[in-house]
């Protein structure tokens, strides 16, 4: 397929613009060179963008399972509310009193956030989850240094995390310790109790945790980690599978991010939009990135909390992001929202107990959202890796699921079907699953091949990665 800069040709073109309504300003220093755009009529240009939509694979096209990433269905109806004109027609520098209606919907949003998990102030500030998880540890930070504890250096980090938890730590300006799993997949809390000290500003956590089990000493690590002067920060990628069944709050975390992109209902993937929405504990609300929507009598209005870490985004956050999470969690209420995270739990078991016929399980069950599997036996019988079944899933409309990751386990598919997905499409994708592990026993050239049946075959992705071509150069 050609870039667009590759069609057309000098003289065509198309105008999709108005006439200019405002006066025209002169540049101090100009261009000196019209741009490089490529010169293509609208039929081209149509053409063209249609061609590459056909080319994207997202949830409404077939399964996607990613782990730890929960790539689900997001109801249209949340769409719909994000694209009323009450909320996309406005400006932030609106006078407070002319969007009431905008500033209830967030801190609406935030109540309920709240409300779910056991936290008592909210910001939407956070752009992302990473962002989120920044935010936190400035929180951290702040709570900290207000004590007059800068001896307080340290995250504790287990070795299954996600990687931006300790790439935050870092930009935040701690030192990373890790910890090891244990064989059961948790964190070994003898470990903990080694690594927490006077220097233990705090813990960085998701449970259930990145392999998909749900720590059965929660409770015992949070209250380590409190009696050391630490806090408790909750990763929420993980959120979904225990949203409105048992609050972080309640296991003992102090500080939150809520993937709203992918718990609370935006499509999620290609870089954005996100919410990295940050709730904490009433003694970190001072702390809060400002300002934040509160009551006031009959209206709303913005505060910044006395004690701000100060904007880590321009203005507050991405709105509509929080808007389409309001409607989710209006729409499915106090017994839909449990009753989502235990279909996924479901789901996700009905599969992990499937495939568990052929492949070998990382960690025993029963697992909540997602589960890992390890291949590590299938390549050292066949020379088939997880990146050959991973391909082999493209040659049937099914996106791989998360490959290599967490790093702790060897050849690694971490799979997560979510709640959205039903019994049937699930028994297809395990067949498909099943087949691919017969066809490496049976034939694994025709995997080390896949896939054959996409628009291009088996990609160079270690050349791609070791030499990647970021810019377009035109031919002469």
């Amino acid at each position: 397929m050609k870039l667009i800069f590759e069609k057309g040709a000098p003289g065509q073109g198309l105008s999709l613009m108005p006439p200019c309504d405002v006066p025209e300003i002169t540049l101090s220093r100009p261009r000196t060179e019209p741009l490089d755009l490529p010169h293509v009529s609208e039929t081209e240009l149509t053409r063209h963008y249609t061609a590459l939509a056909k080319r994207v694979h997202g949830v409404n096209d077939g399964f996607y399972p990613l782990g730890s990433c929960t790539m689900k269905y997001n109801p249209k109806i949340n769409e719909d509310m994000a694209s009323l004109p009450g909320f996309t027609q406005i400006h932030p520098l609106q006078p407070q009193e002319t969007v009431q209606g905008c500033l209830e919907a967030i801190h609406t949003a935030g109540k309920l956030l709240g409300e779910i998990t056991g936290m008592d102030a909210i910001t939407f500030q956070p752009a992302a989850g990473a962002h989120g998880e920044f935010t936190g540890l400035l929180l951290i930070k702040a709570y900290h240094r207000s004590r007059n504890d800068a001896a307080r250096t340290k995250i504790i980090v287990p070795d299954s995390a996600h990687g931006t938890n300790p790439a935050s730590a870092v930009m935040a300006g701690f030192t990373v310790v890790n910890i090891p799993s244990g064989p059961d997949g948790c964190v070994d809390v003898e470990a903990l109790r080694q690594a927490v000290g006077p220097d233990t500003a705090g813990l960085m956590l998701t449970n259930p945790n990145t392999v998909g089990i749900f720590d059965k000493n929660i409770l015992e690590i949070t209250k380590t980690v409190h009696e050391a002067g630490g806090l408790c920060y909750y990763d929420g990628a993980n959120l979904n599978a225990v949203m409105g069944v048992v609050r972080p709050g309640d296991m003992g975390f102090d500080v939150i991010h809520l993937n709203l992109h992918k718990t609370f209902s935006t499509p999620h993937g290609g870089g954005g939009p996100g919410s990295g929405a940050v709730g904490c504990k009433k003694f970190l609300a001072r702390f809060l990135p400002g300002p934040v929507a509160e009551k006031d009598g009959d209206g709303y209005r913005l505060v910044r909390p006395e004690d701000s870490i100060g904007r880590v985004k321009n203005f507050y956050g991405n709105f509509a992001v929080a808007v389409r999470a309001l409607t989710y969690v209006l729409t499915l209420g106090r017994e839909g929202i449990p009753e989502a995270a235990k279909n996924a739990v479901l789901n996700a078991n009905y599969m992990m107990k499937r495939l568990s016929e052929k492949y070998a399980m990382a960690y025993a069950g029963p697992c909540m959202h997602e589960f890992v599997m390890t291949l590590q036996d299938l390549k050292d019988e066949t020379g088939c890796s997880a990146m050959d079944v991973a391909k082999g899933l493209l040659d049937h409309g099914i996106h791989p699921p998360t490959m290599y990751f967490p790093l702790i386990v060897h050849e690694a598919l971490m799979v997560e079907p979510t709640e959205t997905e039903s019994q049937e499409t699930m028994d297809e994708v395990c067949g498909v699953f099943l087949s691919l592990w017969d066809l490496a026993h049976e034939n694994p050239q025709a995997l080390h091949d896949a896939p054959t049946r996409t628009p291009v075959g088996r990609l160079d992705e270690v050349g791609a990665a070791r030499n990647p071509v970021l810019r377009y150069l035109p031919h002469d």
